[in-house]
């Protein structure tokens, strides 16, 4: 058993169950994870945290919700990509919004989230 009482393939179910539902959109159901005790940075094996998987797959509300919580929006994934830069990828127009207001970081990652809404045709976004 682990410290929080789950033995290494619960935490691994858990986890699953989690990242899959930041990739859904399913806010209620991954805040309630989150107040049960999962970290709400917590990482897969490709270092995508709960906030970057919202932003990839386009859920402005459960990116919203995962910052009230404490989500840090400039983590970035194993390949050195941020979530503004994912959801600017993606034509997430609405995260993008969300992540600039939480302050996320122009200008870490690769690309950048500079670089990337100006390769793709986006850089009115990041216009103050």
């Amino acid at each position: 058993m682990t410290s929080g009482g789950l033995t290494p393939e619960q935490t691994r179910r858990v986890m699953a169950i989690a990242m899959d539902l930041a990739r859904e959109g399913s806010t209620a159901a991954l805040v309630e994870f989150v107040e049960h005790g999962l970290p709400v940075d917590a990482r897969d094996e490709a270092g995508n945290t709960l906030l970057m998987l919202a932003a990839y797959h386009g859920h402005a509300d459960t990116v919203r919700a995962l910052i009230a919580l404490g989500a840090d929006p400039d983590l970035r994934n194993a390949r050195d990509q941020s979530p503004i830069a994912g959801a600017l990828f993606k034509g997430a127009d609405d995260v993008v919004g969300v992540l600039r207001r939480a302050g996320a970081d122009l200008d870490s990652g690769t690309p950048t989230a500079r670089a990337a809404a100006a390769l793709f045709g986006r850089a009115h976004l990041l216009a103050d």
